[in-house]
């Protein structure tokens, strides 16, 4: 016992256990000499394990007060015990912050450059470790649209903010918008114009000083064709678990009100999200328009479980030149200057530029509210601001943002020299500064800076004819091709009958297996027979937990199933797997399917299934169209519940007044139900033994039809003769009765009808009923069990969906 208090006096002396001054100073900023040898990682490391070490020799204190107090509760008090763990949270607290990391110098140095670009950063503490950990090799990302023109903002500022951000140790990458302008009809459609407007802009960045050294182009027209199973299964992960709700919130990126949305402009925040994680972006560095876009790519790798959020780096927005502008717009030319502008245009722009030195927020209060009283506020003005400015002075935020853009910037005004902008601002709202005097400085300034463009684009032959390329196309006003754009899988040659597999799932009823094959048999003798599964469109819709093996599984199995039961008709039906017809020319197929999206507003799509909440359901039903394009079929059979997506399918074609194909006709085909519970608990809980699946064993059939609903003389609901007509009467089977003569005698059932009829009577009993369709529904599962044990593949997929069942079960169990 006393060489236990003597071992903690040690401790107390040393002020460690109450907390004293010299236990809770942390390492010095100053550095010695070889502290500065050391690497940046390594210096790191050796930063973090020396807080890691105070905590665990406080922790080590902690525990011996306790065993001291447990051996005799006199030893300490209850204070001194609270203190030393107070202190021991309060040292794990600090070496767990992430801004240790700036107690490297080369760090903070590299953090502060990178940091100055933002407005905002979410968040700091994962920049800081961010850098610490990958000093020269971090990814910073941006996009841009190839439309033609490119305002200050876009060159200069975003030129100096990416030489920081170079400078500071990253890579950035333009992530090059040409496919999204071809979906935009942008330059007339034409790929090889836009190309050729993006290779402008790069050169409008080169002229500006932008350091191209570390700075890469990555064409999404190349990338998304390349890579489109890994872009777009990205994109649709992000739907299937992202609320619509949620995506909605993302609107400003398209400078619209919610309740104005199209469908389409659903897709775009979720095809944002997806360059992201596609381009594998650390760091997030766009304005601070698109921050709600960058924040749902955070809430999602919290879906998804990735660890490592990208990092959301988020510039200042410039205003636009008139009042009431938050932001500058390219449709709007006299917003913004651009960088092609004359010398005159500068001049005309910025002395006509809106220029308050005292705020007018009533009038603009006033403005705003009648706009909003009036439903046309535009969701592109909302939050395009972090900071309040009641001023909201174009002419300073140029100053500002553009010309101390420059490092080591100056600016003459007035008379005066100016080395910062607060002073610049502070003289203007004092009057020191004229308006007058403002902006002949910044008139000045700007050219000064575009000056270089001007000249890059007179003098560089290359440059030159690009530039006289672009100018061409202006002037010829360029009309996109409005032909019907999809992708074509089917070719015409013959009426085409469609019928759309239900979406995944590892338990395949054997009503659906029926219903399935009775709108396949329902085709025309001479018409092209259609089975389209939709892969893609399950994952969306969250199906078997969105696991793509599973999915194809359960598709490869319900054909497996058709087959073994059907052989004769499925010989003439041909099986389309949506993913792999997709994946033929992705780019047509997705350009249709947001085509689709931009005619349609959002909430006709939410019409069809309200109920499911996520983005996936915007994404599947505007596939389902795509997916008619593609096949252009002459009839869509289906069942009642899926009539109305195939209706609203069918209504593009008039919407939209194609002519290319002709408009389907939609023929309903009644569907199987294979539940066995009474009427009253049909829209109650489902257990396992209320359906009868197609994996099931001989006891499950033989179990599931013992306890089956079988009221007698009920034909109105009546499972086992729904099953007998399922499996044998429909096909032109027949059921055999087995019973004494006392009961009836042996009877055969060639009909539905003549089944009912004895039931209704009572010349059928129940107990005589199910045995014998028990039989008839087992022999038909069988003839699925047997090609499951013969074929290797019907063996992996029928493995494939039972693990996935074993799994849910096993989760289900723990819950």
């Amino acid at each position: 016992m006393r060489k236990i208090q003597n071992v903690l006096t040690g401790f107390l002396s040393l002020g460690c256990l109450l907390g004293s001054a010299s236990c809770m100073t942390l390492r010095s900023n100053s550095l010695t000499p070889l502290q500065q040898s050391i690497p940046n990682s390594q210096w790191q490391r050796r930063t973090m394990s020396a807080l890691q070490k105070q905590a665990e020799e406080q922790g080590e204190v902690v525990r011996k007060i306790k065993e001291a107090i447990k051996a005799d509760p006199n030893s300490y008090s209850k204070d001194d015990l609270n203190k030393a763990v107070a202190l021991l949270k309060e040292l794990k607290a600090k070496a767990d912050d992430p801004m240790n990391a700036l107690e490297d110098p080369i760090i903070k140095g590299k953090y502060e450059l990178v940091r100055s670009v933002g407005e905002e950063c979410v968040t700091d503490g994962e920049l800081a470790m961010l850098l610490s950990k990958k000093p020269d090799s971090f990814v910073l990302y941006d996009g841009f649209e190839p439309s033609g023109r490119m305002h200050i903002a876009q060159g200069v500022f975003k030129a100096m903010n990416v030489n920081k951000c170079t400078r500071g140790g990253g890579t950035f990458i333009f992530w090059v918008a040409d496919w999204f302008a071809l979906m935009n009809d942008k330059m007339g459609g034409d790929l090889h114009k836009i190309k050729v407007v993006g290779k402008y802009l790069v050169e409008v960045w080169k002229a500006t000083g932008m350091d191209m050294d570390k700075v890469k182009f990555i064409w999404s027209s190349d990338e998304i064709t390349n890579n489109a199973a890994a872009y777009w299964t990205q994109a649709l992960d992000v739907a299937r678990r992202t609320t619509v709700a949620r995506v909605k919130k993302c609107c400003q990126i398209m400078g619209r009100l919610e309740n104005k949305l199209t469908a389409a402009q659903i897709l775009y925040p979720l095809m944002q999200c997806t360059d992201i994680f596609f381009l594998k972006a650390d760091i997030c560095q766009l304005g601070v328009d698109q921050r709600k876009v960058n924040m749902l790519a955070r809430e999602y790798c919290d879906s998804a479980g990735i660890k490592n959020k990208p990092i959301i780096l988020s510039h200042h927005m410039l205003y636009g030149l008139k009042k009431g502008q938050e932001k500058m717009s390219k449709s709007d030319p006299d917003s913004a200057i651009f960088m092609e502008d004359t010398p005159e245009d500068v001049q005309r722009k910025i002395n006509n530029a809106y220029c308050p030195s005292k705020p007018e927020e009533e009038e603009g209060k006033a403005e705003a509210a009648a706009g909003e009283a009036e439903g046309e506020l535009d969701a592109g003005l909302e939050s395009m601001h972090l900071s309040h400015d009641a001023l909201k002075n174009p002419c300073l935020d140029y100053v500002q943002h553009i010309i101390f853009s420059v490092p080591d910037a100056t600016f003459e005004a007035g008379g005066k020299k100016y080395a910062s902008f607060t002073e610049v601002e502070a003289d203007f709202l004092a009057g020191a500064l004229t308006e007058e005097g403002l902006k002949a400085a910044l008139i000045t300034a700007v050219n000064l800076l575009l000056d270089p463009v001007r000249k890059h684009f007179s003098t560089d032959d290359n440059a030159k004819a690009i530039l006289a390329q672009v100018m061409e196309w202006k002037r010829e006003n360029l009309v996109p091709d409005k032909s019907l754009k999809r992708l074509a899988v089917t070719d015409g040659s013959k009426a085409v009958w469609a019928v759309f597999a239900p979406p995944a799932s590892p338990e395949l009823s054997l009503g659906s297996l029926v219903s399935v094959l009775k709108q396949l048999e329902a085709a025309p003798a001479d018409s092209e027979v259609v089975l389209w599964c939709g892969d893609w469109s399950s994952f969306a819709l969250n199906r078997c937990g969105g696991d793509h093996k599973v999915i194809r599984a359960c598709y490869d199995l319900l054909v497996v199933a058709l087959k073994a039961t059907a052989p004769a008709l499925m010989a003439r039906v041909k099986v389309l797997v949506q993913s792999e017809q997709i994946l033929v020319d992705p780019s047509l197929y997705w350009i249709s399917v947001i085509n689709v999206g931009r005619t349609f507003q959002l909430q006709k799509i939410r019409d069809v299934d309200e109920s499911n909440e996520y983005a996936g359901q915007v994404v599947a039903s505007l596939m389902h169209v795509g997916d008619v394009l593609a096949l252009a079929p002459t009839v869509i059979c289906c069942s009642p519940a899926d009539k109305k997506l195939h209706e609203m399918a069918v209504s593009y074609y008039g919407e939209c007044g194609i002519t290319e194909i002709a408009t389907p006709t939609v023929n309903e085909a009644e569907a199987v139900d294979s539940l066995l519970k009474p009427p009253h608990m049909l829209e109650g809980p489902v257990n396992a033994d209320d359906n009868v699946f197609i994996l099931d064993g001989t006891m499950d059939v033989g179990r599931k039809m013992k306890r089956a609903f079988c009221e007698p003389a009920n034909i109105e609901h009546c499972p086992p003769i729904t099953l007998a007509n399922a499996v044998a009467f429909r096909a032109g089977a027949s059921i055999a009765i087995s019973r004494k003569p006392e009961n009836g005698g042996d009877k055969e059932y060639t009909s539905v009808a003549e089944m009912e009829g004895d039931f209704k009577s009572g010349a059928l009993h129940p107990g005589d009923l199910k045995p014998c369709v028990t039989k008839a529904v087992d022999a038909f599962i069988q003839q699925v069990r047997d090609v499951c044990k013969s074929d290797a593949a019907a063996k992996k997929a029928e493995a494939d969906v039972k693990a996935y069942l074993k799994k849910v079960a096993a989760s289900n169990k723990k819950k």
